[in-house]
């Protein structure tokens, strides 16, 4: 049975519109009177008064900020629309300041005076129409605010808590951008520390931002939001930036919510009145359960109104969800998603399926929850003395940090009590907890590896065809020891790879009491002594309950140590590193070696090593400097400074592509009963879609066409995903989930008005397809998120271009 993660569940919430807004915020009013006729109605409230000024001063930040990182007419484009062109500097203004100062800002610091001075009945604004109406107008003349409609005395005590924005103007004829007024519509927070953040406003975040597709402006608003977020406290910054990236714990911890969705359904069923046939009529007519949750919510009546949802609240029921085991525990899970559905507003409950793609990737929380913790520290009078350069530091020690400790609870609890530049200092590297693995760039001839490296001291190991290993020891003071072994994407392979964890004490020296290494794990002939191919390996069991059961053997070839004995290595130059690894570890035959590495300075040198790799059984070279801070280890980054080079490179297109299964063809002559070909597409991470890129229909032996069809037969689904882009020219007889990734060579790549994947970026108005793709193998140790992105296709098209 399918299993549901995190993303499955209340997601993003409005439209499904991903460039634009379905609502009508505006409803302006073409005949406007004179200035003299105009009446603007003052908040009921003062702090909602004051939340106006605000937003609109966070939003002008906001600009500010990403100002230096944008095309000068993209931030006045932006500006432009949110009404506050004035704080983006224009072309050749002469000057270099961040941002201007402007009456806006005069008129934002008097209202801060004003909101900081206690007003008795007789001064309260509420009482004093002509007052009213006159701050408010000189509101709207001098910074061309929106006017907001009172509220009635209930809504009061509401009022008060001032949060990232206001309520929608009750009158709907003030004159205002939809943007501000989408920031505008957000639930109030209640600041106060301890407080409860709405579920309900984070789903409008979501809603606000779906509507975008520019990355500006999704940093602002998600920035924004957790500012005030983390003035309630650590515990909602925490479960607000978890829901935000779609997990209920961190990667290697491998919890999961483990609902199957027969179970989702009957709950769904349950908390809207419907049969679960019904259910799953409306799951084929509409794509997706959330939309048959939302279409079921809008239809309910109430006699009471449910408690409202809190963030916490839906983070830690997820967990129940995920923790909940033994007998009954679907009926018990069942309980849960109903109680949460019973709970939900219609925006709320809006995507129950799939995962949230809204352009909301992780790498983007990342940096609007540095930014926000910048700005937390320095205060809201401090905010305007950050310059460009000290966010994008705060945002680059953030990432580091996340590479290397990737616990958000324990990296924001930091952030709290040391501030977002010495947190760092606090989380550090550490045995058994995974780092994110550094990668290599493309290189395709042995000459151009000399140009690339000209001056600096290099290595040249052989690349082996396994699965990257990251191995954890650590001996405590009491004897007792600790080993775990990790993938490239963070997965538990400990109980895959039982004989390497027992093997630590054989390889590892006396003296060493922690470490990490990074390897690869290949298939081992024990008899011959060499190396098997990749796909035995693949048949290997994921768990193996004891070593007895072993079938194919394995062999760890280690290639760097990032830390021993305590301290942290991967500030070390690789040479540095290396030694140590030859030191404190030694070779045990059919367990445990080095890999194979010369250092080399000739073309024709890296030629024959190149040779004897593939000669070995092995892909071909990765080249590495050795010296200077050029050589130390970066985790999560594809660096210049790690070369890969292949037999194939040399043969054909560059690279080897992880591509998504997301569709097939039905097949005709000897494939009739099969699937004769596949729709492939590569992942762009930032819009957060697969875009096709190929039909393949070669490479497949007749076992591979029968084992595809039986495992890829259980993603099948009625209708393409939203973030699929695809054009009818490319449309398969079947749709899937995009569950497999598979590893796909080809002859080279062209442009194409069929397929999609890269579209815009090589050209206006075409994407990149492969030519004469070839099935090499299924890529079980990467998520379908990991696959080749778009600016790799675009990458490997250019560099296609250059050799050519």
């Amino acid at each position: 049975m399918k299993q549901k993660s995190i993303s499955s569940f209340f997601g993003a919430g409005g439209s499904s519109k991903r460039n634009g807004v379905d609502k009508d915020f505006s409803d302006k009013d073409e005949s406007k009177p004179a200035a003299s006729e105009r009446v603007v109605t003052k908040p009921a409230n003062r702090d909602v008064y004051k939340a106006e000024a605000v937003v609109k001063r966070s939003v002008k930040s906001a600009l500010s900020v990403t100002h230096s990182f944008v095309e000068t007419d993209t931030a006045q484009s932006l500006a432009t629309k949110l009404d506050i062109s004035d704080t983006v500097s224009k072309p050749n203004s002469g000057t270099n300041k961040r941002r201007v100062v402007s009456s806006d800002d005069e008129h934002d610091d008097e209202l801060d005076e004003k909101m900081a001075k206690p007003q008795s009945k007789d001064e309260d604004s509420s009482t004093d129409p002509d007052s009213a109406n006159e701050s408010a107008t000189d509101l709207e003349e001098d910074s061309e605010a929106p006017a907001i409609a009172a509220k009635s005395s209930a809504k009061t005590t509401k009022a008060t808590m001032v949060g990232l924005v206001l309520k929608k103007s009750a009158t709907k004829k003030a004159k205002i951008s939809a943007d501000i007024i989408q920031l505008a519509e957000l639930e109030l927070i209640d600041t106060k520390e301890g407080g409860q953040v709405p579920y309900l406003a984070l789903c409008k975040v979501f809603e606000t931002i779906e509507g975008t597709s520019k990355r500006l402006e999704i940093t602002a608003y998600i920035r924004e939001f957790l500012l005030q977020v983390m003035r309630v406290g650590q515990e909602q910054l925490t479960h607000t930036v978890m829901l935000c990236i779609s997990k209920i714990a961190p990667d290697h911890e491998g919890i999961e919510l483990g609902i199957g969705e027969a179970t989702l359904i009957k709950s769904i069923a349950t908390a809207t009145g419907k049969q679960a046939s019904r259910v799953k009529q409306e799951q084929q007519e509409l794509g997706d359960l959330g939309q048959v949750v939302q279409r079921g919510k809008s239809g309910q009546r109430t006699m009471f109104k449910p408690k409202p949802l809190s963030i916490s609240k839906v983070f830690t029921t997820f967990r129940e969800i995920a923790m909940t085991s033994g007998s009954s525990s679907a009926q018990k899970k069942q309980s849960l998603i109903v109680g949460l559905l019973a709970s939900c507003s219609e925006l709320e409950s809006r995507s129950l399926e799939g995962k949230l793609r809204i352009g909301l990737a992780e790498s983007t929380v990342q940096t609007a929850l540095s930014h926000a913790a910048l700005i937390y520290e320095k205060g809201d009078k401090g905010r305007d003395d950050i310059s460009p350069s000290d966010f994008q530091a705060a945002t680059e020690s953030l990432k580091q940090i996340l590479s290397e400790f990737p616990i958000y609870s324990n990296v924001i609890e930091s952030i709290y009590k040391h501030g977002i530049m010495s947190a760092a200092d606090h989380c550090m590297l550490t045995p058994t907890l995974p780092v994110k693995p550094m990668l290599a760039k493309i290189e395709k001839a042995a000459d151009d590896v000399l140009r690339r490296f000209e001056g600096k001291p290099f290595t040249c190991e052989f690349k082996y065809d396994g699965e990257r290993s990251q191995i954890h020891f650590v001996r405590e003071d009491d004897g007792t020891t600790k080993c775990v072994i990790f993938s490239r994407n963070a997965e538990n392979n400990t109980n895959k790879y039982p004989d390497i964890a027992s093997s630590v004490k054989e390889f590892a020296l006396e003296g060493v009491s922690s470490f990490i290494l990074d390897c690869e794990a290949v298939a081992w002939d024990k008899i011959g002594g060499k190396i098997r191919s990749f796909q035995t390996l693949s048949s290997r069991k994921r768990k193996v309950g004891n070593e007895s059961e072993i079938t194919v053997g394995v062999c760890c070839f280690a290639f760097d140590l990032l830390f021993l004995n305590g301290e942290p290595l991967i500030r070390h130059p690789l040479r540095h590193r290396r030694d140590l690894l030859h030191k404190h570890f030694t070779p045990v035959p059919n367990k445990f070696q080095f890999a194979t590495a010369k250092d080399l300075t000739e073309v024709e040198d890296i030629q024959e090593l190149l040779e004897l790799s593939v000669q070995e059984n092995c892909e071909g070279l990765m080249i590495k400097t050795l010296d200077g801070e050029s050589s130390s280890y970066e985790p999560s980054k594809r660096s210049m400074n790690w070369l890969k080079l292949k037999k194939d490179y040399v043969d054909g297109l560059g690279d080897s592509l992880d591509l998504v299964v997301i569709g097939a063809y039905f097949g005709k002559g000897k494939r009739v009963g099969a699937y004769g070909s596949y729709l492939l597409a590569c992942y762009d991470p930032d819009r957060e879609e697969y875009q096709t890129i190929c039909n393949i229909g070669t490479g497949f032996s007749e076992a591979d066409l029968e084992s595809h069809k039986a495992q890829l037969n259980q993603s099948v689904i009625a209708a393409p995903k939203p973030y699929y882009a695809a054009s009818d020219k490319s449309k398969p007889d079947v749709w899937f989930e995009p569950t497999q990734v598979w590893e796909v060579k080809a002859a080279d790549l062209s442009l194409s008005s069929t397929y999609l994947a890269a579209f815009g970026q090589v050209d206006a108005n075409k994407g990149v397809s492969l030519r004469f793709p070839r099935f090499i193998r299924i890529r079980d140790d990467k998520t379908p998120e990991m696959a080749t992105t778009s600016t790799q296709v675009a990458e490997m098209y250019e560099n296609q271009k250059i050799n050519q």
